[in-house]
């Protein structure tokens, strides 16, 4: 006997008729199999619009997921990335502890490079290196290394102030400078001394200037002023007057007494002023 409905209709039974249909005809019974099958297709219609309007930005992009109920059979997979396409790795965050500690280490490594480099400056300014420099920049820069070592070219006293002449001469700027040469040839407390005679206020200041005066054209001239005599007198000093000899093209520049030191050298140990010309020599007196 069919069942009565609250408006007095006779009811469905499971697997019966849905709703009539037009013209009184009643629809296709669906057993329950079907009627599982059919709601899985709604579900599936439903979440194919659902991504769809998720595509086109019309939801949200992670909305809430309705608890549904399944009949069963899995419920649908949404789609995945294209095939052959990488899906990105989650980017691991580093500890806190491991970024403290790599800052730290960072921060000591910058401190010891800063503190070698400036111990090598420092380094380099007390003992400086000698190598590709002239024996007399040496005994210039080192203030008595002549005395332990043959640095000193100057084989006799006539030597040694030609040379003070020929770097005069000869001096330039940059490269060609011939300071270090000049007042290598003379003792440390006596480079200040014959700055002094010669109106300077230092050794260099002093080369730079008597440069200076050298007329253009007797530079090989004024070079060789001093002669090289093979011969001087005994004892340790030797006193070379720049007036016993015939200055060419500059300036004369006083009387140098020169002195024997450590492995038979010759150092300018005294200076002393002289007249800027020399008057003519006469024959008695004209050098050899």
């Amino acid at each position: 006997m069919a069942e009565q409905r609250d408006d007095g209709k006779p009811g469905n039974e499971p697997g019966t008729d849905i709703e009539p249909k037009a013209g009184g005809q009643p629809a296709p019974r669906l057993d329950e199999e079907q009627l599982r099958q059919f709601q899985q297709f709604q579900q599936f219609q439903d979440y194919l619009k659902f991504t769809e309007a998720q595509q086109q930005g019309l939801v949200p992009s992670q909305p809430a997921q309705p608890v549904t109920q399944h009949y069963g059979g899995q419920p649908p997979v949404p789609p995945g990335p294209p095939p052959g396409e990488l899906v990105p790795a989650p980017r691991q965050r580093v500890p806190r502890w491991l970024r403290r500690l790599g800052g730290k280490l960072l921060a000591w490594v910058i401190v010891i490079v800063l503190i070698c480099v400036g111990a090598t400056i420092a380094y380099r300014q007390i003992f400086p290196d000698d190598e590709g420099k002239t024996s007399e920049q040496v005994a210039a820069e080192g203030g008595g290394t002549y005395k332990t070592n043959k640095i000193l070219t100057s084989a006799s006293p006539y030597e040694a102030v030609r040379s003070v002449y020929d770097g005069i001469a000869q001096h330039g700027a940059g490269e060609k400078s011939m300071v270090a040469l000049v007042c290598g040839k003379f003792e440390e407390r006596t480079q200040q001394q014959f700055a002094i005679d010669v109106n300077a206020k230092d050794c260099r200041d002093a080369v730079e200037k008597l440069h200076t005066e050298v007329k253009p054209g007797k530079v090989n001239d004024y070079a060789e002023s001093i002669s090289k005599r093979s011969g001087w007198p005994p004892g340790a000093s030797v006193l070379v007057k720049s007036c016993d000899f015939i200055i060419t093209g500059g300036p004369a520049l006083g009387d140098f007494t020169v002195s024997t030191v450590q492995n038979g050298q010759w150092l300018i140990t005294e200076h002393a002023p002289g007249p800027k010309a020399c008057p003519p020599l006469s024959p008695s007196t004209t050098p050899s």
